[in-house]
């Protein structure tokens, strides 16, 4: 099975004090697809430097040529389904057709209250996410669109002239639970997970072990959908699993780590790139020769 390798860049740089030059870096090293997260702020870069998604992949894609963008993940947590179509559509435009849509349900995080609403309980934002995905979903395949819904309605919201990419850009959905699942199997081409939170500080077997149910339950999905298991791909986001502290010391930590997970069946892995002095600190010669050597190591 081929594997695919990814990063993701937070968007903690000044455009001119070094953004630019990480999102040149990652084409220039031949990554799949350079990501970013879709969040206000997140955890503890709370209190630092932090710039809007999507400016910076409108940016990024000005200055690439090959290297597809995306988010991972958009959520509703402060995000429109008809206002977040139209900055998608655009995108899509100005990248010549290279954004894929990381989207997951959110979570507690800083996001959740800094419009000033009630933090969503786990099943709030699991209802909001089944009505957001749909939704998106007209929006970008529709010229117009009209719906009344529980929490998103659109009236003659206009879509035209569409994605670049036909008959929309592709969905990477992030889920683990079997509502979010369904959602995977109906509208993505993608599934996205970081893995087990229930064992993050635990070993890196039971880390397999939870993921190899993911897997499980997604294809179970998918078989309830009608849809055969390669039709979609699988992205690992690294980083949080209980291997995050070694995987990237090494080529051949990395190409053991990533052996291990594309037995699992997974296509993609997104590797961040380095940020000094945070939970993402790594040699950066390592994490270049890593997107450079590991998968021809891997024989993938």
């Amino acid at each position: 099975m081929s594997l695919r390798l990814s990063t993701v860049i937070l968007p903690v740089r000044p455009w001119h004090g070094g953004g630019r030059d990480q999102w040149e870096r990652a084409e220039r090293l031949g990554f799949h697809t350079a990501y970013t997260y879709d969040h206000l702020t997140w955890r503890t870069f709370r209190d630092g430097p932090w710039f809007g998604a999507v400016p910076t992949l409108t940016a990024a894609a000005a200055v690439t040529d090959r290297l597809r963008l995306g988010t991972l993940v958009t959520s509703p947590n402060f995000r429109h389904p008809v206002t977040l179509a139209k900055e998608l559509m655009s995108l899509d435009d100005i990248s010549g057709g290279r954004i894929t849509l990381g989207i997951g349900a959110g979570g507690n995080g800083f996001d959740a209250t800094a419009l000033g609403q009630e933090e969503w309980t786990p099943r709030e934002r699991a209802d909001r996410f089944a009505e957001f995905v749909p939704l998106l979903d007209r929006l970008l395949t529709e010229s117009a669109v009209t719906q009344r819904g529980t929490f998103y309605s659109a009236e003659e919201a206009r879509g035209i002239p569409g994605c670049v990419q036909r008959p929309r850009l592709p969905f990477a959905v992030a889920a683990t639970g079997p509502r979010g699942m369904k959602l995977v199997a109906k509208h993505g081409q993608a599934w996205v997970t970081t893995g087990d939170p229930k064992v993050f500080e635990g070993t890196p077997e039971q880390s397999i072990e939870a993921l190899r149910g993911q897997v499980g339950k997604l294809d179970k999905a998918l078989a309830e959908a009608g849809r055969e298991p390669g039709s979609i791909e699988r992205i690992l986001l690294t980083g949080f699993t209980p291997e995050r502290g070694s995987m990237l010391e090494s080529v051949d930590a990395f190409v053991d780590f990533a052996g291990r997970h594309r037995e699992l069946g997974f296509t993609e892995l997104v590797i961040h790139a380095p940020i000094p002095d945070s939970d993402f600190a790594a040699d950066e010669a390592v994490f270049e020769r890593i997107a450079t050597e590991a998968l021809a190591q891997l024989g993938a």
